[in-house]
């Protein structure tokens, strides 16, 4: 009777010594610890078990050990496979994923050994033979024939074809950004293909991408119900190791410096003409335009933004949150197209969400020395939190980029460098210019008009109270 000897029940994995176990018939041998199990097991092959299983006991235990790693290897693939959470709906059609029900766009990125070498890991980790292992069938006399397996198994130390072409598809395109925070690698830039690679908006954000920026990095095939292959990791960022280009202070740490720079509307709008020098505004200004119902701030908000989308320096980005549906239309045709639109039907959160998205892709584009002016339309409409930290963005960075926040809302919030009131009388009356001087204010204006200039202002200013 072939027996199995205690070297090699010492050498086999646990999991192997439980499918012996198993087979011998021990009763609680998963709670014996190793050493109790492999003396158990001796003495039971030694106690002259005559069952018909035990005597062809060499080659069924043998079989047995190739039965159970290979059972434990599916079993192990089955629990360590990702759990795909559904997209809403709204996502799948912005990052042009597949129908409701799809993998969620965050598990897109996974890294490709987990996906492609997960057999050839197993294999490696329960000590399994290349392909052509041999075992061992028991017959009835007792001995066991070899036989080969029905499918032979990859090399453990070779990755599978499948493995090795997929480590060499590399994409290279062109940045463009979607709504909720995502991207797709556009391998023509400006077109639309099939060969389009979607990028994840973790990678975005670690990566701090933006419109334009062009990527390269290794990507993997579109999983099952997805369109678009995925890209893995970031390699490159215009021409740059992915980790130089995100290198340096975070933005929030970068100095800030009040605006030195006016911008110079040149309008014959009798109220931007009061804008201009009365409560002038300069790059990385923290503005507001307040007031009440019918006071006419939309309208100075795009007339502001008329002027400025002149200026080819200038990067002029507009988001409309909690407006009305006809003024989402009227913008529509302004040269400054918005980056959302909501209106005051969405929720307070989604509102609040969507401003932040904007904000945080503002930083990104100032971040490489850009100088950005943000309109805000209206911040009245998301929560307090919210409309502080996009006003708290805007700064002046010496020897670099700037971002300008210039938002309406009902009444200033604080911290503003700027404030421009308006009238609702005078607008409703059509008396122009709209400007309430008294209520409006900058801080330090002569570091954007001058010395003589800011005594003008305080002039015009005290003539206004004695009105």
């Amino acid at each position: 009777m072939a027996v199995i000897n205690r070297a090699d029940l010492e050498a086999s994995p646990l999991a192997d010594l439980h499918a012996i176990a198993g087979q011998l018939g021990l009763d609680g041998f998963r709670r014996l610890r190793r050493a109790d199990l492999i003396e158990m097991i001796i003495e039971r092959q030694g106690a002259g078990e005559r069952s018909e299983d035990v005597l062809r006991g060499g080659g069924q235990a043998s079989a047995a050990l190739v039965g159970a790693r290979g059972r434990i290897a599916r079993e192990d693939r089955d629990r360590e496979a990702p759990q795909q959470a559904p997209q809403s709906d709204g996502e799948q059609r912005e990052a042009g994923q597949a129908r409701p029900g799809a993998r969620a766009a965050g598990e897109q990125a996974q890294v490709a050994e987990r996906e492609q070498g997960g057999e050839i890991e197993e294999a490696r980790r329960r000590g399994l033979t290349a392909a052509g292992e041999r075992t061992r069938e028991p017959d009835r006399g007792g001995g066991g024939r070899s036989v080969e397996p029905r499918e032979a198994r990859p090399s453990a130390r070779e990755p599978s074809r499948a493995a090795a072409e997929l480590k060499e598809t590399v994409a290279e395109g062109a940045v463009e950004l979607q709504g909720n925070g995502s991207a797709f690698l556009r391998v023509r830039p400006g077109e639309v293909s099939d060969g389009d690679v979607y990028v994840s908006a973790a990678q975005v954000r670690r990566c701090e991408l933006i419109d334009g920026d062009m990527v390269a990095g290794p990507v993997r095939l579109p999983r099952r119900s997805e369109r678009y292959p995925s890209l893995i990791r970031v390699d490159r960022v215009n021409g740059v190791p992915a980790d130089e280009a995100v290198r340096g202070a975070r933005f929030e740490e970068l100095r800030a410096a009040f605006p030195t720079e006016r911008f110079e509307l040149g309008s014959e709008d009798l109220t931007l003409k009061a804008i201009e020098w009365l409560t002038p505004i300069g790059r990385g200004s923290r503005a507001t335009i307040v007031g009440g119902a019918g006071a006419g701030k939309s309208e100075t908000l795009r007339r502001v933004l008329q002027s400025l989308a002149r200026d080819s320096s200038l990067e002029v980005m507009l988001a409309l949150v909690g407006v009305r549906p006809e003024e989402i239309e009227m913008w529509s045709s302004e040269p400054a197209q918005p980056e959302v639109s909501l209106s005051f039907a969405a929720g307070a959160d989604v509102l609040s969400q969507a401003v932040e998205r904007v904000v945080d892709l503002a930083k990104r584009r100032v971040s490489r020395g850009a100088d950005v002016v943000l309109a805000l339309d209206c911040l009245s409409a998301v929560s307090s939190q919210a409309a502080r930290k996009a006003l708290a963005a805007a700064r002046n960075i010496p020897d670099g980029g700037s971002l300008t926040v210039l938002a309406t809302a009902e009444q200033p919030f604080g911290g503003e460098t700027t404030v421009i009131a308006l009238d609702r009388l005078r607008t409703m009356t059509g008396r122009l210019p709209a400007l309430d001087l008294v209520s409006s204010c900058t801080l330090k204006p002569e570091l954007l008009v001058g010395e003589e200039a800011a005594k003008e202002i305080f002039a015009a200013r005290i003539e206004a109270l004695r009105a």
